[in-house]
């Protein structure tokens, strides 16, 4: 299969996302991305198994650590955050230090906040090995780790120098996880591409069968929609925030849950339909545009509802903490239908209860 690439473009500042199988065989491309002397690759204890030996290798050359996460969102946080400080310490990296996020979000996201702190910022590069992670949180620079009261509240903007979305280690991927990452790629459709929704819906029986070119096809789609939306707004303070479609509900889901119900990507498809129906209770979008993205997220086999036993007040509270709001003002991503997504002020927060609540 051919290698695929897509550019990030940031003003005079450009890096690659190169997609195809066998990209972590390709030892000379790895060596080449970490021009200084000390690299810390960061990985899991699910993922060192299968892909961190050959990573290692290509970085024998160099002055290196290796340190190996437990696996789970229940490990991104501040104090695994200054454990990769103190390996850089322990290192002796130095300001042409590469780190390099071998993994999923979690991994990636850690390590990219560590990058973005340690000696006020190194270079790094992410090497996904989810489906998620390849076409959303390995792209675009937000990093971040989380709190007990919220997830993400404490992060930086970092860019990676490259992005290596090697397709073949999909094929260590749990079900699970690729059905969670499946729910990123239809959100790309559901907020601003209407045929690449149907697209991903039609193509939704090859993508659980991991057919390597559906799945490449998807994955590169993606990362330009990405890629797209980054260059006109690295920060998030006007269209990037659409890429939020479903987080809001999703997060405060993961958060009420303690990190240890939903994964992120299953949260997100839940968190989409509760935003297509809210739409639709307020008027904003035909209900029968929500019924569509609930039958294609089910064709995915994603979760639609809110788990049993979650309280609609607790929701809506840590709803309140997300990142987008303003003076207290809930802001969330609504659309006017599949293909039209939209930042929305002032919503009624008994409407969101309502919907919260089934």
């Amino acid at each position: 299969m051919a290698l695929r690439t897509v550019d990030v473009e940031l003003g005079t500042r450009r890096y690659p996302i190169h997609i195809g199988p066998g990209l972590l065989d390709d030892a000379a491309r790895l060596a080449a991305l970490a021009p200084g002397r000390h690299v810390l690759i960061v990985t899991d204890a699910n993922v060192a198994p299968h892909w961190l030996a050959r990573v290692e290798a290509a970085f024998a050359g160099k002055q290196r650590a290796t340190h190996v996460l437990p696996p789970g969102e229940q490990e991104k946080t501040l104090e695994r955050f200054g454990d990769l400080m103190g390996a850089l310490a322990r290192l002796g990296a130095s300001r042409d230090a590469t780190l390099v996020a071998l993994g999923g979000g979690v991994v990636g996201d850690l390590t990219g906040f560590a990058a973005a702190c340690w000696m006020r910022g190194v270079r790094f590069v992410q090497l996904p090995t989810t489906l998620l992670a390849m076409v959303d949180s390995s792209v675009g620079g937000k990093t971040a780790v989380d709190l007990p009261e919220g997830k993400n509240l404490v992060g930086a903007f970092h860019q990676p120098a490259a992005v290596l979305a090697d397709t073949a280690t999909l094929a260590t991927l749990p079900d699970r996880e690729l059905r969670a990452g499946l729910a990123e790629v239809l959100k790309y459709g559901a907020l601003g591409d209407a045929a690449f929704f149907e697209r991903v819906h039609a193509l939704a029986p090859a993508l659980l069968a991991r057919d390597p070119g559906a799945l490449a096809e998807v994955i590169a789609t993606s990362c330009a929609h990405k890629a797209g939306i980054v260059a006109r707004d690295e920060t998030e303070t006007g269209e990037r925030m659409l890429l939020n479609l479903g987080h809001t509900f999703g997060h405060a889901i993961e958060a009420v849950q303690g990190f240890g119900g939903l994964v992120h990507g299953e949260a997100v498809a839940v968190g989409m339909g509760l935003a297509a129906r809210l739409s639709a209770e307020l008027g904003l979008a035909p209900a029968a545009d929500a019924d569509r993205l609930i039958t294609a997220l089910r064709a995915l086999d994603l979760p639609t509802e809110v788990p049993a036993g979650l309280d609609p007040d607790a929701l809506l509270a840590r709803m309140r903490l997300d990142k987008k709001n303003l003076s207290g003002t809930l802001r969330l991503v609504l659309w006017r239908g599949i293909g039209a997504a939209f930042v929305a002020t002032g919503i009624d927060e008994s409407a969101v209860r309502r919907v919260l609540a089934g």
